[in-house]
């Protein structure tokens, strides 16, 4: 059985950045990491590498940010009042803001005297990623499943 769409993927990976080697993830000690193929669940290049491949199959790949996460857009960085924030505020730390498309994360990019500067592109947003995939197992998608959009 190959990848495809509509197919229930299990995976075991290491995700680095190739320019330090250093790992940002891995599956290796935890669970393998399971999602169904073809309904967004995965960002769009670790999927297309991986289509076609069979169980036992190794893929090693790197991903450019418009195959990842998406370039950097210095419009999502916004500048708030710093009373909106707890007083042990740090730069990197994240929270969640309620938008009219559901809940969206971002990070404090920059504290100023009275305001902040949080940041809505994702963590890894710009970034080149590679990543050594085997794949551990792959069966149908329930019909369930598929109507749902995710794996059960």
């Amino acid at each position: 059985m190959k990848i495809e769409k509509d197919k229930v993927v299990s995976v075991h990976y290491t995700g680095k950045f190739p320019e330090s080697d250093e790992i940002f993830d891995t599956s290796i000690e935890r669970e393998p990491m399971e999602f169904l193929v073809g309904h967004q669940n995965m960002i769009q290049g670790f999927e297309q590498e991986l289509l076609g491949a069979e169980k036992g199959d190794n893929r090693e790949f790197t991903l450019l940010p418009e195959q990842a996460y998406g370039h950097r857009n210095e419009d999502a960085i916004q500048e708030v009042p710093k009373e909106q924030f707890p007083t042990d505020l740090e730069v990197g730390m994240m929270f969640q803001a309620q938008s009219d498309q559901g809940p969206m994360q971002f990070s404090i990019y920059e504290i100023l005297e009275d305001t902040v500067k949080i940041d809505f592109n994702h963590p890894m947003a710009g970034k080149t990623l590679k990543f050594n995939v085997e794949v551990i197992s792959i069966r149908d998608a329930s019909e369930e499943e598929i109507s749902h959009g995710h794996h059960h």
